[in-house]
């Protein structure tokens, strides 16, 4: 099959293998893996390498994405604090959300009783990061209402970090979580049967034998498509890092000065760029831009390229040390991060091809 270009070339084997590693790791400290599909907009072939891998419950933060899911077998998660004005689609495409308002939480119960249905929530505790949850000192008089109102069923707690504020999850946060929950089930004699200890920046603590006990849940999607745990970036071991491959064809290539000629101002996005004069190089332009990835997050497969920059339409490389002899019509391969990759997989202007 030809290829149209630009394109993300997902190996679906290397996905389901990283799944099984990080499965298998959280697994033997008790952890259920909840696998995150946000990144790749909810696309049924990597969701379905997921559960391949193991994974039980997928976690979404948008509604279009649990949509699209709602023919699988397995358990759906929202990811992001529900909107009140969508308390009825929450209880019908998730099993499970996220919650840190009492009104949005009334609004899933009175959703949930039309249908006859129960829904279950997640209170979502702030631990200093500062982007969603209860106050610490607020969690026990918000418990207290939830778990009055019929046809929802609360069933656990959990905090998000290093998402917002850079906080990174430790024995000390994480170990607030687990006495939270204690306090809990004994203030109301209930059992809370999940703590769901944050993401794919908390795996740091898995791997080193760090996590407290009482932690049973982690909401992993980097980790799992990347390779890497989040919280410092370092690659988890036999995980693959390159299972998505940007590929990008070159359109123009030439023998250019390397600083721009003229009175430099603002560039296409407000920001007025700053240039190293190294004389002449070959610039090659690859048809691909910022409407659809962020430079910033792309490391060319060969090392010799180096990115100088990028518009809406184009990314501008510098070729001039590579042993390859480029030319109009090669393509150029590149390994994203995840801002980069979000970005690529939301575009509709790259296409997607599945390596089984």
């Amino acid at each position: 099959m030809k290829k149209i270009f630009p394109c993300v070339e997902i190996n679906l084997k290397k996905i389901i293998h990283n799944t099984r590693v990080i499965n298998e790791i959280c697994k033997s400290k008790n952890i259920h893996v909840v696998g995150v599909s946000k990144v790749y907009c909810a696309k049924l072939p990597i969701v379905e390498a997921m559960l391949n891998g193991g994974i039980e419950i997928i976690g979404d933060s948008r509604m279009e994405n649990l949509k699209k899911l709602e023919q699988l077998k397995c358990r759906k998660m929202l990811l992001r604090i529900p909107m009140e004005s969508h308390a009825s689609e929450v209880v019908k495409y998730a099993d499970i959300s996220l919650n840190s308002e009492i009104n949005t939480i009334k609004a899933l119960s009175r959703a949930a009783k039309r249908v006859n249905k129960i829904h279950n929530v997640i209170l979502m505790i702030d631990l200093g990061d500062l982007r969603e949850g209860v106050l610490e000192s607020e969690t026990l008089e918000n418990v207290k209402e939830i778990i009055k109102l019929p046809n929802i069923r609360l069933c656990g707690i959990g905090t998000n970090l290093t998402c917002y504020g850079g906080v990174i999850p430790d024995s000390e946060n994480l170990g607030r979580l687990v006495k939270i929950r204690e306090a809990i089930e004994i203030n109301n004699n209930l059992s809370l049967p999940i703590v769901s200890g944050g993401n794919s920046s908390s795996l740091y603590l898995v791997l080193n034998g760090t996590i407290p006990n009482g932690i049973n849940q982690l909401r992993i999607g980097e980790a799992i498509v990347l390779g890497r745990e989040t919280a410092y970036g370092n690659k988890i071991p036999d995980c693959y890092s390159d299972s998505f491959i940007l590929k990008g064809e070159i359109v123009e290539i030439k023998d250019k000065p390397s600083v721009p000629k003229g009175k430099i101002g603002m560039d296409a996005f407000g920001k007025v760029p700053n240039f190293i004069d190294k004389g002449i190089i070959k610039r090659a332009i690859v048809a691909i831009g910022r409407q659809d990835i962020d430079p910033d997050g792309l490391k060319p497969v060969d090392n010799c390229i180096e990115i100088l920059g990028g518009s809406s339409d184009h990314l501008i490389l510098d070729v001039s040390r590579c042993n390859i002899l480029y030319k109009v019509g090669d393509v150029i391969d590149f390994t994203m991060d995840y801002g980069c990759l979000l970005r690529t997989m939301t575009s509709p202007y790259v296409k997607k091809y599945y390596l089984s």
